[in-house]
């Protein structure tokens, strides 16, 4: 339990006290921070955390702030880039940011009574001092490029003011404004407890959990977590269940068990870097909080197969601040009633739908990323946007990979909601990549010279259709449920061939190996830009395979030996029958036989020789065959009495 006078604490070092003398000040009024950490952020989307002392960082402040410190970077993941024989990174710190003071709650100070606290100092990663890498300056650098070349487009194409809500031209504007948010799903359970999951989708299908009412040690955790982020001026909007879980039961103890639930926490928008950087340090806060509350907390894409997975939906808005102070968003049309967007919103929708495949390996990079990624469960397998089903009408369909958000009240909250992030894509460079993906839209857009209207109908084509930017034969808006009311072969038809693994997506950054044109969208043919994917794609790919072997391969021979025969030898044929199955396929996936390998052992092969194609080949196969295995153990479980 958490007992502390937050008021008394320090949480958040604004930009405009990040000069030495405040940061000094700060510092000695609030003893019980005793810490300073320098935070980067590698390719593997790790944050740094060193300790240290406050009194240290005090003498050498000036030098600190200004050239930062050095860390080993064969200890941070950046493959292709520092390596044992090239080590040398640099942290310098990034002073447009807000800084953090993160709490140990379980370590108490003897003078303040109040928990020791480490300032988290967001910063840049500097290799060989000459050159910053990292997913931090990838994001900075690509938002910073989408700005420039949005300003050279609306100076290029004065037509489109025609059409944009509340500014006549290109003089007006001051300055480019870009917001993002991310809304954050997790798991909440007792250690050591195991899922039932049939009882989880029997819950998730009668959403006996979504939105409903908190209670016992979640209920503390959720509202002590919610009042520590508002001390940091995160802007909390709401906590609240999500659709997975079932009802916690109370011990003989008279205190809660078997805890399974599913969370989501949202909070305010700020500008890119910001958003990215919050998002990263209220996932420290929610895993203290609940810890201290005797909890544990994943944010796991799909930490359960066959209930629903954690997303992270992302949201994307572009607004201009005028030179009279007022703020533009640029995706309003001028006629409310009669478009949904602007030229320019409409572009930058465009820009995501057409080159999505070139994303698709930053949001979901994963082994568990694909496991969510399937049909039924909330969470988006096709390429399509949804708009609404009239411009009066605000969309609210879930089935979609990204839709447009409206509200008739309020012209500044139009954008899109992005909804196959998890909780473990990188938020900054899926960020920095969106909004370039954005722009090669809004050029092509406003090179052709289309209104509203026209682009409406350009969205709304149907397959075979001509387009003057989106491709010939797919589609890419439904109002309609995509689960329910598309068969699997018209959703691939239409939508295009979602890849199914992680080596499949990366295929579309180059064929076996990168491929800087594959990506020159999002790299703007920059050598840091290239060298940062291409580290970023060695990393994930590495990932992907260890995980594979040590972790996956481990758990699937523990899925197959808690498939144990139950039934007597003169029981029924009907489970004597689904027992041969079941006894099958466990022996084709995890049983070697002289002469044959299993599944697994294939597996194992495939990542010792680096056959990443066959690796992809024998994933898809283990996948089918372990849900046939579940299905068929689970009639016979069933059946026993």
């Amino acid at each position: 339990m958490i007992r502390f006078d937050l008021n008394r604490m320090l949480f958040t070092l604004t930009p405009d006290e990040h000069d030495s003398e405040t940061v000094r000040s700060r510092l000695v009024s609030h003893p019980e921070v005793k810490f300073v950490s320098f935070t980067g952020v590698d390719m593997g989307n790790h944050s740094t955390d060193e300790k240290i002392p406050v009194a240290l960082f005090i003498d050498d402040m000036e030098k600190l702030l200004k050239g930062g410190v050095q860390t080993d970077g064969s200890s941070v993941a950046l493959p292709t880039i520092a390596d044992l024989s090239n080590a040398r990174v640099d942290l310098v710190p990034d002073m447009d940011v807000n800084w953090f003071v993160e709490y140990n709650y379980g370590n108490t100070d003897y003078e303040t009574g109040l928990p020791v606290g480490t300032l988290r100092i967001p910063s840049f990663l500097l290799h060989n001092g000459d050159r910053m890498v990292g997913s931090r300056v990838f994001l900075k650098e690509s938002t910073e490029r989408f700005k420039a070349g949005l300003i050279k487009e609306l100076e290029a194409h004065p037509y489109v003011f025609e059409h944009i809500g509340g500014i006549d031209s290109f003089e007006d504007i001051d300055e480019i404004k870009l917001t993002n948010a991310t809304e954050l799903e997790f798991w909440v359970k007792t250690p050591d407890d195991s899922a039932d999951r049939d009882q989880l989708s029997i819950a998730q299908e009668l959403k006996e959990q979504y939105w409903q009412r908190v209670s016992g040690p979640v209920a503390t955790a959720l509202e002590q977590t919610l009042e520590i982020l508002d001390h940091y001026g995160f802007g909390v909007e709401m906590g609240h269940k999500e659709v997975g879980g079932v009802k916690a039961k109370m011990g003989n103890s008279g205190n809660f068990d078997h805890i399974m639930e599913q969370l989501e926490i949202d909070w305010k928008y700020a500008g890119p870097m910001q958003a990215a950087d919050n998002e990263a340090q209220i996932k420290h806060i929610i895993r203290d909080v609940f810890r201290m509350n005797s909890l544990e907390v994943t944010f796991h894409a799909k930490p359960m197969i066959g209930v629903a997975g954690s997303g992270e939906h992302t949201h994307f808005g572009i607004a201009a601040k005028l030179k009279d102070g007022k703020t533009v968003n640029l995706f309003e049309p001028v006629a409310r009633d009669d478009d949904f967007m602007s030229p320019v919103g409409y572009g930058a929708l465009m820009g995501i739908l057409r080159n999505y495949e070139i994303l698709n390996p930053i949001i979901a990079p994963e082994h568990d990323s694909f496991q969510r990624l399937k049909p039924g469960y909330e969470a988006p397998v096709c390429i399509v946007t949804s708009l609404g089903m009239d411009h009066m009408t605000p969309s609210r369909n879930r089935t979609v990979l990204i839709g447009l958000v409206r509200d008739r009240l309020n012209p500044l909250a139009t954008r899109f909601e992005l909804r196959s992030p998890n909780p473990h894509t990188n938020t900054y460079l899926i960020i920095g990549a969106g909004y370039l993906t954005m722009l090669d839209g809004i050029k092509a857009v406003l090179a052709a010279g289309k209104t509203p209207g026209e682009l409406e109908a350009s969205i709304s084509k149907k397959y075979g259709e001509e387009d003057f930017y989106l491709e010939k034969n797919r589609e890419y808006r439904a109002e309609r449920n995509l689960f329910s009311e598309f068969t699997a072969e018209e959703r691939e038809k239409l939508f295009g061939r979602a890849p199914a693994n992680v080596w499949e997506s990366f295929l579309n950054w180059g064929d076996g190996c990168f491929d800087p044109e594959s990506v020159r969208l999002i790299t703007g043919g920059d050598e840091t830009m290239a060298m940062i994917l291409r580290s970023y794609r060695e990393q994930m790919i590495h990932k992907w395979t260890l995980e594979y072997h040590d972790r996956y391969i481990q758990n699937t021979m523990d899925l197959l030996r808690s498939c144990v025969k139950m039934h007597e030898d003169d029981s029924n044929e009907y489970d004597a029958s689904n027992w041969q199955k079941a006894a099958e396929l466990k022996s084709l996936i995890g049983r070697e036989e002289n002469g044959r390998d299993s599944l697994l052992m294939q597996a194992r092969n495939a990542i010792d020789q680096n056959d990443y194609a066959g690796l992809s080949r024998l994933e898809l196969e283990i996948e089918e065959k372990l849900e046939e295995l579940r299905e068929v153990y689970g009639r016979y479980r069933r059946n026993i009495l």
